[in-house]
């Protein structure tokens, strides 16, 4: 693995990684197999350590192409999984899978695809509030149920650690006795509804790992690089309105970890240079302010997606 650290150096589920670390969602089947493993191949050699994916990503061709591209794993890889849905037919790709049988289910899916035997961190990802599906009828899960079988897949070694996704304060609140290791909630610049649930893992050392990092096209989520402050400072700095996007993500907070995904190895090589952009503090500021006196948005997204 490269020596590199993009963005510095973070801590997930006792590991250290480098901050920018790699969204895996994008690589299934409408993406060349070549290209997937290109870019994942360049990932690690440019020091990439921490990657997300999920077996209902493609209905496993993702992980399987993880598996294809970077195995045998390097000893400081951390692979991050999800549970908590499953591949569908339809207009929405995605069905709700909470139940912990479920949950078990897409661990032992994990471990197969990706051929590990054990997965270092895996996170649960709630179906309570938007963005995505909301849980309905006998998909309504206690989070106790839930967090009870993830303990006992960390005790049985299957996992290493939890996390957990999609979630509001007071649910992050119930989990924390559960050991979470890191949260994935969607947050960017132009989005900081959810800043309380940074403070709270801030505060108790848990990563804090946004989707959306540069919105999305989904209603709800504004497109970072479109902004027109984003714009300016980008033009100042000579860098991309991602890049200021993502390095806004590092500096507001030394938790966070970012897994912005890519299908390009060009861009790949732009997000990991976000790791060397120095925002003054009257960038910052003005960054700061373009949250000030913002409308929340709705939970518009029909599908439930997890983008990066």
């Amino acid at each position: 693995m490269g020596t590199s650290h993009p963005g510095g150096i973070g801590t997930l589920g006792g590991h250290a990684v480098a901050r920018i670390g790699y969204g895996a969602m994008g690589l299934g089947h409408q993406l060349p197999q070549a290209d997937a493993v290109a870019v994942l191949r360049r990932a690690v050699a440019l020091g990439v350590d921490h990657i997300d994916t999920a077996s209902f990503y493609d209905d496993g061709e993702v992980n399987r192409r993880i598996h294809d591209a970077l195995s045998p794993y390097a000893e400081d890889l951390v692979i991050v999984s999800k549970v908590g849905a499953r591949p569908a037919t339809g207009r929405i790709p995605l069905a709700l899978a909470q139940h912990p049988a479920e949950l078990r289910a897409a661990v032992e899916l994990d471990l197969t695809q990706l051929g590990l035997d054990r997965i270092p961190v895996v996170n649960l990802r709630r179906a309570d509030i938007g963005p995505g599906v909301i849980a309905e009828g006998d998909q309504i899960v206690d989070l106790d149920d839930q967090l009870a079988e993830m303990i006992t897949l960390r005790d049985e070694g299957k996992i290493g650690a939890i996390g957990i996704s999609n979630v509001d304060l007071a649910t992050l609140r119930r989990a924390l006795p559960a050991g979470i290791v890191c949260v994935q909630n969607a947050y960017s610049v132009l989005n900081r509804e959810r800043e309380a649930e940074l403070a709270l893992c801030a505060e108790h050392d848990i990563a804090w790992v946004p989707f959306f990092p540069l919105g999305s096209a989904f209603p709800g989520f504004p497109k970072v690089a479109e902004n027109p402050v984003v714009q300016r400072i980008a033009g100042d700095l000579g860098a991309s309105g991602a890049q200021v996007g993502l390095a806004w993500l590092l500096a507001h907070a030394p938790n966070t970890l970012l897994i912005a995904g890519t299908t390009s190895v060009e861009h790949l090589e732009e997000n990991l240079r976000a790791g060397d952009i120095s925002l003054s503090a009257d960038h910052l500021a003005e960054l700061d302010a373009v949250w000030a006196g913002a409308s929340p948005h709705g939970d518009g997204v029909e599908a439930f997606l997890d983008e990066r």
